[in-house]
């Protein structure tokens, strides 16, 4: 059996972002990624409120920051950018897919992270991007 197929999160899943979208809309891959100029091949979420929290935050927009509870519509699998790179073992709980998502509830209230939290990753971000190491594996 292929070791990417066994799944052994159950959730509830998480998806931070600042589009905004409706019960029942889906996320798909192939669409602008949040994080890069390009489309991504893979849809990304976690099982962690931590995670999805910086995802809202760091998404390149103004708009405004959303976590929505989601539901995998498909196969999915720990995401390499993290778990092989980052966090071995897959503390983040983070996956990715190249099925759709479906958003199922939109978390109304949040504890965002400090400015000061916020402002230092996004300099870290910039920094690694500078030396050619922001690479995401998708």
């Amino acid at each position: 059996m292929d070791a990417k197929k066994i799944v052994l999160d159950k959730g509830p899943f998480f998806h931070g972002t600042k589009t905004e979208l409706k019960i029942g809309d889906l996320l798909e891959p192939q669409q602008s990624s949040n994080y890069q100029d390009k489309k991504s091949n893979y849809i990304y979420f976690t099982a962690t409120l931590e995670a999805a929290k910086w995802g809202a935050e760091l998404a390149s927009s103004q708009a405004k920051e959303r976590i929505y509870i989601v539901e995998p519509l498909g196969d999915f699998e720990n995401d390499p950018n993290l778990t092989d790179k980052k966090f071995p073992g897959n503390p983040t709980r983070s996956y990715r897919s190249k099925s759709p998502l479906k958003i199922v509830a939109e978390l109304a209230s949040w504890e965002r992270h400090s400015d000061e939290q916020i402002n230092h990753m996004l300099t870290s971000l910039q920094k690694l991007r500078e030396q050619g190491l922001a690479v995401i594996y998708d």
